[in-house]
């Protein structure tokens, strides 16, 4: 490809939307276009990566068993009410009416689809165990579109179903699954983890994502050197040392606290450690009020909480209805003496306290040595409170170390939560009616091309892992009017295409800064520079990845070429 003929509209500037280096340099080497808030044109040089990505997946999703097919994009809106889940994608479901007033979505996932096709196509357990996938665009109506097409409204996602008679069965395609996960990652060239994760809306008992490590990945994972690694949505907070608190007397007793509603100002007025204050946080699930206890110096993660309240639509108390319920202010909330009906919740590690101070549900006082089970009494114990980095690993007990990542592949162990609601079943061997154990496999197509240049980047531009570059090689002639030049260029390049090989050539008559400039802000992995040095028989080949140049002769960079290549991929 010349690049005169090209759509690459590279940018000098950095974009002012872009917050983060794979959003600036998808922007500025011209790879996508924004359309509107969310939603983007992948340009020719974006869409060859991105068919690069599509064809690893295809050849691993194959070489697992699995079979291709195409699902509609539009959907009735009753197929979510069928499966119960039309509330819990709430407003990210794009909804729109047809010319009968009928109500449809744009789908943000297949699970109702599919298993529609399995209820009518797979009725006994001879037509078992079978995998589907597809490569297809998904919509969701996200609240914030952020970071380019790492968080889109209109995305790309390759999604995968598997319908079994066994859980042994969906065992062995889910580990089938996992394995060409870690194919398709490793060949696209890339640092990842694989972790422990929350299941989220999709559902299922066991999930597992898929994470591009990337110092600016939306999310943190905790790993350790064991190989264990889980998302700090799941992770279990678990310290080296869990005893807190004091030793207490036979009775609380009252402190004045005037004016210090947080744990920090609480800590430090009355000279103990945050680990000492357990704080009370008060929310409404249904028609109760529950109360949460945690450690002062933790926090509570919000899908734990939703899990084991088992309660999507739980929520925070305002202000006033704090006020309300315990006849105090925000910031002094405790458990001693709350109206009877308050549901109290503890975090495992509140087990631990000898005694903790609390609020005391009044105006600037709490109260110390409190202790459960004599001054108040706590219905259940869970795990409420997010993980840190240094948290102890549930295998090994070593502290585990953070870092971020970005989600590219989830799987699900789905068991009968589709099939059972939408009433998918198939019949064993005795004539008997089962629903199918489903599993579900997820993996963000237009994602990865951002997870890759979040990875793989550096001061000057993208750095291409070789086999998922748009091209293999970039000719850069820098005298485009020198017939030798061109004569030259356009030799190698015919050479190279004869044997399959990606050529960008840039045959712009342009100044030599500005297309090395270009060159290295797309970064294609190898770049013949046919220059000054071509009096003397010689090209130079730059490795974009190690900055490495070479002086080759002419007669040999060819072969040259296809050994560099075909030793990256």
């Amino acid at each position: 490809m010349r690049w005169s003929e090209s759509c690459i509209p590279t940018l000098k500037e950095n974009p002012r939307e872009a917050e983060i280096p794979s959003h600036r340099l998808m922007l500025r080497a011209g790879l996508i276009k924004k359309l509107t808030s969310g939603v983007y044109t992948f340009l020719p040089l974006g869409f060859k990566a991105l068919r690069k990505i599509e064809g690893i997946i295809r050849e691993e999703m194959d070489a697992a068993g699995c079979q291709e097919l195409l699902m509609p994009i539009l959907h009735p809106e009753e197929i979510y009410g069928e499966s119960g889940r039309l509330s819990n994608f709430g407003p990210e479901l794009f909804k729109l009416r047809d010319s009968r007033n009928r109500v449809f979505a744009l789908g943000p996932t297949h699970e109702e689809v599919i298993t529609m096709i399995a209820r009518e196509e797979m009725r006994s357990y001879r037509d078992l165990p079978q995998c589907l996938y597809q490569v297809l665009t998904k919509f969701r109506d996200e609240i914030r579109p952020r970071y380019g097409v790492m968080r889109a409204r209109e995305f790309i996602m390759k999604d995968a179903y598997s319908f079994h008679a066994t859980e042994e069965c969906l065992d062995g395609t889910y580990r089938k699954i996992e394995q060409a996960y870690r194919n398709i990652i490793e060949r696209c060239g890339l640092d990842y983890r694989i972790v422990e994760a929350e299941s989220g809306y999709i559902g299922g008992n066991e999930s597992h994502e898929f994470m591009v490590l990337a110092e600016n990945g939306e999310d943190r994972i905790l790993s350790c050197g064991c190989g264990y690694a889980v998302n700090l949505e799941r992770a279990r907070a678990k310290e080296e040392n869990m005893a807190r608190g004091g030793k207490g007397g036979d009775r609380y007793s009252e402190v004045a606290t005037p004016g210090k509603a947080t744990v920090e100002d609480v800590a430090a007025f009355m000279g103990v450690s945050p680990r000492e204050i357990v704080k009370t946080l008060l929310y409404r699930s249904g028609d109760a009020n529950i109360a949460i206890l945690i450690p002062g110096d933790r926090e509570v993660n919000d899908i734990k909480l939703v899990r084991i309240m088992n309660d999507p639509a739980i929520r925070f108390l305002e202000p006033a209805e704090i006020s309300d319920l315990t006849g105090g202010p925000v910031g002094f909330s405790g458990p001693v003496g709350l109206p009877a009906g308050t549901r109290i919740f503890a975090d495992e590690m509140v087990k631990e306290y000898s005694s903790m101070i609390v609020g005391a549900n009044r105006a600037d006082t709490h109260l110390a040595g409190v202790k459960e089970g004599r001054d108040f009494r706590a219905e259940g114990f869970g795990d409420f409170t997010m993980a840190r980095e240094g948290d102890l690993c549930p295998r090994c007990s070593t502290p585990m170390s953070q870092a971020n990542g970005i989600e590219v592949g989830h799987i699900f162990k789905l068991g009968t939560k589709y099939s059972s609601a939408m009433n998918a079943t198939f019949l064993d061997e005795k004539g008997g009616s089962h629903p199918f154990i489903m599993g579900c496999y997820g993996f963000g197509v237009s994602r990865m091309v951002a997870a890759a240049i979040e990875q793989k980047h550096d001061d000057d531009g993208i750095v291409w892992p070789a086999s998922i570059a748009p091209f293999d090689v970039m000719i850069l002639p820098l005298k485009t009017g020198d017939g030798e030049t061109m004569e030259t260029a356009l030799r190698i390049e015919s050479r190279l295409l004869e044997k399959g090989i990606g050529v960008l050539t840039d045959d712009r008559d342009l100044s030599p800064g500005v297309k090395f400039k270009d060159s290295e802000l797309v970064g294609i992995p190898l770049r013949l520079t046919i220059g000054r040095k071509l009096a003397e028989g010689k090209v130079e080949l730059f490795h974009r990845a190690s900055r490495q140049v070479e002086e080759v002769p002419v007669g040999n960079v060819v072969e040259k070429i296809l050994d560099e290549i075909l030793g990256s991929k």
